[in-house]
């Protein structure tokens, strides 16, 4: 009956231009549907429409159900991590997550602790090593060598060992 007299105030709510149903009022209809076998009390709408009404309502409930991401952390855990890193500046992401866990039983990932660590301000050095640092100031003592095995024309098997001083970026072969 419910039903019926949404239906009804649609009808008459019209007067005498048509216009689309609101988001509101397919839900309504959408919903009350589930209650009781509909298609013989349809009048104002099609079936397949109700249909598509439905399906698009669970779309939309889908989709905010599962939402990207993960849920946030509390506000509190955040401001101990971050705390927990300007007291310890040579604690990383990896012995804070550790530490929260053993202490106090808080499992934590570490690269959800990574997000919450305070960032260094502009400016300010990284305190480690870029790789193309370490290779300037090593560069002497560096040699690298690989290992492989290739085939002649004629298929015999020759077995190469190529040698980089990197240095010089002198190449040897044997």
């Amino acid at each position: 009956m419910l039903f019926l007299r949404r239906q009804l105030a649609l009808y008459l709510g019209r007067d005498s231009k048509p216009r689309r149903i609101d988001a509101a009022t397919r839900v309504s209809l959408a919903w009350l549907s589930r209650l009781f076998q509909w298609r013989s009390a349809l009048v104002v709408v099609r079936p397949q429409t109700l249909i598509r009404w439905h399906r698009a309502g669970v779309r939309l409930w889908w989709r905010w159900k599962s939402r990207p991401g993960r849920p946030r952390i509390p506000i509190e855990l955040r401001q101990l991590i971050r705390r927990m890193a300007l007291e310890n500046p040579l604690w990383g992401q990896q012995r804070i997550a550790n530490e929260l866990w053993l202490k106090l039983g808080l499992r934590v990932s570490p690269r959800t602790v990574r997000k919450y660590l305070p960032k260094r301000p502009a400016g300010c050095p990284r305190g480690d090593q870029r790789w193309s640092t370490f290779l300037k100031n090593h560069a002497r003592a560096i040699v690298a060598c690989d290992f492989f095995v290739t085939v002649t024309s004629t298929f015999r098997l020759l077995y190469v060992l190529v040698v980089i001083e990197h240095r010089s970026r002198k190449v040897d072969s044997l």
